[in-house]
């Protein structure tokens, strides 16, 4: 490693290491810069995936994102002159929730860029709106570090350790990377036993799980010896979820645990609880929506099953995030539990 090399490196990691202290100016930063940015694509256009409903240029969609991001702005301006009030904070969460949608389709890039190189007919990638989203979702990871700060600093803690001192332990971490493999199970073996030739919860006509307009020459020879390559992605899945929870996945890179987790964590979710309200809604009759050629309780059994896998493998990222935490140096008193003074008002 050269000097530049290393003190680019040492730069980086002093820079993360104290970012309570410049969390919320990037936070003001970021929404002044993206509301603009919409406020333009709202006037001018093309779009560049700003409108949150479509992206036609000037739709109200458009303009409704450039006026909740200009109130962003506000509020990131609000946050380091309200120091000692809890509201900001507990506002500055919903603008997390915000920037996560706005960047929602970035978070399923890897599974979309695989399908655009290893599948027919799909739609071609668009880099604009897949940078826009990227910076939507550099925007919610800079907010949720800019509320944690001004929260643990409006309640009197370290802004760096919130008081807690020693990580969870790995044995206390096992659960959720168990829960997270349980809950895909269903859907692998469903989809393992459909490239089988078995059709239990297929009401279509043809090969159920595989569409060969949209699925690569690899792909149908795999199925056609049984391997569905959604399943060996569920794999990885649970792959992933152990590494997060067992001891041996302390070894591996954690910066790339770190995105993986938390990218599924925010894709899965979401995606899970949509397909599982979906399917008990088609289920009991209260709507005819549904997945076409499935039963609906395959999509309450099999894909309702990502929301569990998506909060458990939170809740494992969580945990893995924190079994690397070092003891704080920055305070006495919240590291043994006692309540740093208050900011004068």
């Amino acid at each position: 490693m050269t000097w530049k090399t290393r003190n680019t490196s040492t730069s980086w990691k002093r820079l993360t290491a104290c970012w309570p202290s410049w969390a919320e100016a990037a936070a003001l930063r970021w929404s002044v810069l993206y509301a603009a940015g919409a406020v333009a694509a709202a006037l001018t256009g093309p779009a560049y995936g700003y409108a949150l409903l479509g992206k036609a240029t000037g739709t109200v969609a458009e303009w409704t994102t450039a006026g909740l991001y200009g109130a962003a702005a506000l509020l990131a301006y609000a946050l380091p002159r309200r120091p000692d009030r809890a509201w900001p904070s507990r506002l500055a969460w919903p603008v997390v929730a915000l920037c996560l949608t706005s960047g929602f389709a970035f978070l399923f890039s890897p599974a979309h860029l695989l399908a655009v190189f290893l599948g027919r007919n799909q739609p071609p990638m668009d880099w604009a709106a897949w940078a826009n989203q990227a910076f939507a979702v550099t925007g919610a990871a800079l907010w949720a570090r800019a509320a944690l700060a001004h929260r643990r600093r409006a309640r009197g803690r370290c802004g760096y350790c919130g008081g807690h001192e020693a990580p969870a332990p790995v044995a206390r971490r096992t659960r959720a990377g168990l829960v997270a493999v349980a809950a895909l199970v269903p859907y692998a073996t469903l989809k393992t036993a459909w490239a089988l030739g078995a059709t239990v919860g297929y009401t279509g006509t043809g090969k159920p799980g595989m569409d060969p307009r949209y699925t690569s020459d690899l792909g149908i020879r795999l199925y056609e010896h049984g391997v569905d390559v959604t399943a060996v992605l569920a794999l990885a899945g649970m792959v992933l979820a152990l590494a997060l929870t067992r001891p041996w996945g302390l070894a591996l890179p954690r910066l790339p645990l770190l995105a993986l987790g938390w990218a599924g964590a925010g894709a899965l979710a979401p995606f899970g609880i949509f397909l599982g309200v979906l399917g008990v809604l088609s289920w009991t009759g209260l709507t005819e929506l549904g997945i076409t050629d499935h039963a609906p309780w395959v999509v309450v059994v099999a894909y309702g099953g990502f929301c569990a896998y998506g909060l458990a493998l939170g809740r494992a990222t969580l945990a893995f995030q924190r079994s690397g935490r070092r003891a704080c140096t920055r305070c006495t008193g919240a590291r043994a539990g006692q309540a740093m003074p208050r900011p004068a008002r």
